[in-house]
């Protein structure tokens, strides 16, 4: 059964416009709401289902059928399936087929990196249009190196798919890694990679010494051209390059004077309900970027399963709530 082009996950890339445009009206349609599928064991158990493959079938095509029409987008979480071996995958793909029937984006929350020919096999596997595990995007880590992600950002142009880079994220151990460098940190180097994959920079705006993209905060450097560089996501569309920057680092983003506004791709924004953050303290992080934040919640919502409509009750207080904090910068 064929996918909504306009929307989800058609596999006919003829028909498929790039990811940015299809997440962007997406948002604007259904609100910047993504629900993470995360069957761990004891949310199947709060569910009354065995810790089976079938158990996880039903989980997963449940929150599908939930979020068609009250979620931009799902974000399987792939270890949980994974941990289910082939009949984990099989669910998974069936997950993933389910989504783009229902017009529903999926992200695939993969976070695969490597290099080489490793990396264009990971590549093909999540990006593809003849892969069972083709997803509408999905999650890399650029830890070997930016630039060892380019097989995945390649087949993504080309296939009018999405991927999201883990640049700055909320777990403490992240740090280590992440903030290296202070104001010319890791993370700074990452979100300027991603900026150029999206063919941007901040306009008429005089970047620090250190950060040839702009993404050192400096002294109010681009107070002036607010305006015009928030709503670029909606005049020219969002990059297909995405940034995984927690919803709950907003400390960390002003520590390492990272600015934002020249990245002209989504931001997928976990830690949004139980794990911490609400769609104030979102829009407070994400205070001058705010039209391209994804926000995704999963414990939040899925714990009013089962039931559909309760899961769906559940998405429209999130997605509602978010878009009354986020929808203008």
């Amino acid at each position: 059964m064929p996918g909504d082009p306009e929307r989800g996950g058609s596999r006919n890339a003829g028909a498929r416009e790039p990811f940015g445009a299809r997440l962007g009206r997406a948002m604007r349609e259904l609100g910047p709401l993504c629900v993470g599928i995360d069957p761990h064991p004891g949310l199947l158990d709060a569910w009354a289902l065995p810790a089976t493959a079938q158990g996880l079938e039903t989980f997963a095509l449940r929150t599908v059928e939930a979020a068609a029409g009250h979620a931009a987008a799902v974000k399987p979480q792939v270890a949980l399936f994974e941990a289910y071996g082939s009949a984990g995958f099989a669910v998974l793909e069936r997950t993933l087929r389910e989504a783009a029937a229902a017009g529903v984006l999926s992200i695939a929350d993969a976070k695969r990196g490597d290099i080489g020919s490793t990396m264009a096999a990971y590549a093909s596997a999540w990006l593809s249009d003849d892969s069972p595990l083709a997803a509408d995007a999905v999650t890399l880590s650029p830890y070997l190196g930016f630039e060892s992600l380019r097989p995945a950002l390649e087949l993504a142009a080309r296939t009018g798919r999405g991927t999201f880079v883990l640049a700055l994220t909320s777990n403490p151990e992240g740090a280590s890694v992440q903030h290296v460098g202070g104001t010319d940190s890791v993370a700074g180097e990452i979100l300027a990679a991603v900026a150029r994959e999206n063919g941007t920079r901040p306009r008429d705006a005089a970047p620090a010494a250190s950060s040839p993209d702009g993404f050192r905060a400096g002294a109010g450097r681009h107070e002036a051209n607010r305006d015009q560089i928030v709503t670029s996501s909606e005049s020219a569309g969002l990059g297909s390059c995405g940034a995984v920057i927690g919803a709950t680092v907003g400390e960390a983003l002003e520590r390492l004077e990272i600015d934002l506004r020249g990245l002209n791709g989504p931001i997928l924004a976990p830690g949004y309900g139980a794990q911490g953050a609400d769609a104030a303290a979102v829009a407070r992080v994400f205070e001058h970027v705010r039209p391209t934040v994804l926000a995704n919640s999963s414990r939040d919502v899925l714990s009013h399963g089962p039931d559909v409509r309760s899961l769906r009750d559940a998405m429209d207080r999130s997605r509602e709530e978010l878009a009354a904090r986020l929808s203008r910068a």
